[in-house]
């Protein structure tokens, strides 16, 4: 399917740069605890296309015209495969929804001085870090730019003892462990930490409710004296059972209650408020986390060609990795490249599910290059050599 070839006017008066855009979507997306946050068939993609139509309104003008070339697929194989085709058919800049193994075996594929992968879905630190490639911007945030969006608002609340749950999955044990480098990195404590050992839910069965109102009071009773429940549960195992039901009357951040982001259908500020208009005009739903992250990838690309006033993917590449790369994406300050992981600096929004509560970095955390480097691997601790 091709998105975006009919977004703009033929313009007869001199020929236009066609810019291609490949997207491989993850059709496999995992289940979520509230029904009302269940992913949608566009998810992600919706994103994109919005994105391709703001590109194409620019390309009135630099007489460019982008255009999306979509692929789903259900395994990592059959990415690496769609990614191949897409290669072949000269499509070598790729948005990519794929989990971390995804990213790296596209990365590894098929690299050269044209091939550019926008990883928008996987958050392991370590693909900026000991695994990173040249042939990848994460424009997702990493889970320790989450984690420290979230520590740094803990920490100014003066809430430094935390209680962690952490989920029995592998990917719960990663985001447990951003947490608690987050906590040593800015002066909180963890007082406890507790592993939740069911890996699977049942939320929806007619005795769900009540069992989960009498077993959550228990499995978190007994707990150190903390001011804040922060939950690792990145497969929605248990993370919305939590707040109201914790043995101690305690907030709950993290996995639930207060909430670390990129992107949230709440979030209204700074031109915010216009673009999930527009997006909800055209998909009749509201912009989320990998739709925002998509639509930002996709506007790299539009920047990039805009500013070099080209259509070879090499130069387009060149410019989105060095620099003078900046696109602005309603978050109240231009979103840069970092240049030793290729990592999009961004702010982070602190979300309860109805209101953005805040946006980190706080006020006070300083850095001598910029106050989003206090988020995430700042360039002295890096593991990462781009190859």
């Amino acid at each position: 399917m091709v998105w975006g070839s009919d977004a703009i006017a033929a313009d007869n008066t001199a020929p236009q740069q066609k810019i291609r855009i490949g997207y491989i979507q993850w059709g496999k997306p995992r289940e979520t605890l509230s029904f009302p946050e269940s992913p949608t068939a566009d998810r992600g993609l919706a994103g994109a296309r919005l994105a391709i139509a703001d590109n194409n309104t620019t390309g009135k003008f630099t007489r460019q015209q982008f255009e999306l070339v979509e692929r789903k697929v259900n395994s990592v194989d059959e990415g690496v495969q769609a990614y191949d085709a897409l290669v072949a058919d000269g499509v070598t800049l790729v948005i990519a929804d794929l989990p971390a193994e995804g990213i790296l075996k596209l990365a590894d594929d098929k690299p050269s001085a044209t091939t550019l992968i926008f990883n928008i879905a996987a958050k392991e630190d370590s693909l900026r870090e000991e695994n990173c490639r040249a042939d990848v911007v994460h424009v997702v945030p990493s889970y320790t730019m989450l984690a420290d969006g979230l520590a740094q608002y803990l920490v100014w609340k003066r809430w430094p003892h935390w209680f962690l749950l952490t989920g029995a999955l592998p990917t719960d044990r990663i985001w447990a462990d951003a947490l608690k480098r987050a906590a040593g990195r800015f002066g909180a404590e963890i007082v406890e930490e507790r592993t939740y050992s069911e890996t699977d839910t049942s939320a929806r069965t007619d005795s769900g409710q009540a069992q989960v109102q009498r077993q959550m009071p228990v499995f978190t009773q007994n707990a150190p004296d903390h001011d804040v429940v922060v939950v690792a549960d990145v497969n929605e195992i248990f993370a919305a059972y939590v707040p109201y039901r914790t043995w101690d009357p305690k907030p709950v951040a993290g996995s639930a209650g207060l909430m670390p982001t990129e992107w949230s259908p709440t979030h209204e500020q700074w031109g915010g408020f216009q673009t999930q208009n527009r997006f909800y005009d055209m998909n009749h739903r509201w912009m989320r986390d990998i739709d925002a992250d998509a639509w930002t990838a996709v506007r790299m690309i539009g920047e990039a060609a805009t500013r070099t006033k080209s259509a070879d993917a090499a130069t387009i590449r060149a410019y989105v990795t060095g620099p003078k790369m900046e696109v602005a994406a309603y978050k109240g300050q231009k979103l840069t490249l970092r240049s030793w992981n290729q990592q999009l600096r961004q702010p982070i929004l602190l979300t309860d599910g109805r209101t953005i509560v805040s946006v980190s970095p706080q006020e006070g955390f300083l850095h001598e290059r910029s106050e989003l480097d206090t988020m995430g691997i700042d360039e002295p601790e890096t593991a990462c050599k781009l190859k």
